[in-house]
């Protein structure tokens, strides 16, 4: 996309894998452009005196080659592409007549109009690589490039394949449940799924967005038939896999934690099924976060513990070392905990943690209709029952529950 009034640019994508690629410069515009080369596969030689920390890395991690010392001329011999980005104008025009000599395409971050190439806007999303250019205006391309990037990935622009897919099953983290808290990733998955098998955690307004044709199966609704649930689970996705169809399996927070994930990977590896573990966030995290308590807050808590609380500490299935955790200073996170924290309470104040140490409840976290309850280990029990705390929640035990932004006096006036 051009839009320039005079001899707008002819738009092309390099292939760059395995070629030479000159970066001159190591400051703030070759960290930013950077990345991106590395990505493409590029055979980078940096040539500058000093780098930013990021840059170093870069070269420190063996991603480019960085010669240290200032431009000189035949650094540019047999590149096929350079980057003219050092804070020495007469060293920029140097090299920018070099490549001109040798029909190097060059970009200048100095000065535009001299260079024979200009680096648009550009965004991947939805499998899609967009780049944008608006001639003298990047603040105007970045926001082209945003807008068509959001498009793609909300529905709003309609980009049907036309060309056959690989199926493929993926077992996506949908987040605590606000549908904006799953990846990029997951959402573009999710998107192209023929097949989507979901939780009831999961963020289900995700499900209202897809396709008609998109067969949406509830996982708690699944026949068991002589199997059991999660066996259930595994069969359907392995049955839907052998028949071509694109799976997503999508489950509230991270797949691997407290989600079984693994057992359904395995069992899919097993029938002879790869499959894509795409990592989702948290409810231990951020749903904490979203009720405004850190985990962990310098000189409160150095440490945070998330276990599960679905067998009571008496119960002989438990795995949990309750005697440990009491004796741990930091923060103690607890899922799937509700109808148990009672029993979880009495187990922590018998093994010696206090009982007046704080404690809150946050059901449905991220969802509209979040709710905080707060409470310490010697009432939490009488607390959920008179709040009518219900699944799904997270438990937060310790100081941190007590810090959190500081709420300004009603009286008092906005600065």
């Amino acid at each position: 996309m051009v839009e320039y009034a005079e001899q707008p640019a002819y738009p092309v994508g390099l292939r760059l894998s395995g070629r030479r690629v000159v970066v001159i410069g190591g400051g703030q515009v070759a960290q930013r452009r950077l990345p991106a080369l590395i990505a493409a596969g590029a055979d980078i030689t940096l040539v500058s005196p000093s780098a930013t920390p990021s840059v170093e890395a870069m070269a420190e991690a063996g991603e480019i080659t960085w010669v240290r010392r200032r431009y000189e001329d035949g650094d540019l011999a047999d590149a096929w592409y350079a980057l003219v980005a050092s804070t020495d104008p007469e060293a920029n025009a140097r090299a920018s007549a070099e490549a001109e000599r040798h029909r190097v395409w060059c970009v200048r971050s100095d000065d535009a109009d001299a260079a024979t190439a200009w680096t648009p806007a550009t965004g991947r999303g939805e499998g899609v690589t967009v780049a944008v250019l608006t001639g003298h205006d990047p603040r105007r391309s970045a926001a082209v490039r945003d807008a068509i990037l959001e498009g793609l990935r909300d529905g709003s622009i309609g980009a049907p394949h036309h060309r056959a897919r690989t199926p493929f099953v993926a077992l996506v983290g949908g987040g605590p449940g606000d549908p904006d808290l799953i990846t990029v990733r997951g959402r573009r998955l999710l998107a192209e799924a023929d097949v989507v098998i979901a939780d009831r955690l999961g963020p289900r307004d995700l499900l209202d967005e897809l396709p008609p044709h998109v067969e949406v199966i509830d996982a708690a609704k699944i026949p068991y038939g002589r199997f059991m649930a999660q066996e259930a689970i595994n069969n359907a996705l392995i049955e839907h896999a052998k028949a071509g169809k694109s799976v997503v399996r999508l489950k509230g927070g991270d797949p691997f934690v407290f989600g079984r994930g693994m057992e359904e990977a395995q069992a899919l590896a097993e029938a002879g099924i790869a499959c894509t573990v795409v990592p989702g966030i948290s409810s231990s995290i951020s749903v904490p976060g979203a009720a405004g308590i850190p985990v962990t807050h310098r000189g409160v808590a150095h440490e945070f513990t998330v276990v599960s609380g679905h067998v009571a500490p008496d119960d002989p299935r438990s795995l949990v070392d309750w005697e440990s955790l009491a004796k741990l200073r930091g923060t103690l996170v607890i899922l799937m905990g509700v109808d148990k924290i009672g029993a979880i309470a009495q187990a922590l104040v018998a093994y010696g943690k206090a009982p007046e140490t704080p404690l809150a409840l946050i059901q449905e976290g991220t969802t509209a209709t979040q709710r905080r309850v707060d409470a310490t280990l010697a009432t939490v029990a009488e607390k959920v029952k008179a709040e009518d705390v219900r699944p799904p929640a997270v438990i937060v035990i310790g100081d941190v529950v007590h810090e959190g932004p500081r709420k300004r006096p009603a009286s008092q006036p906005s600065a």
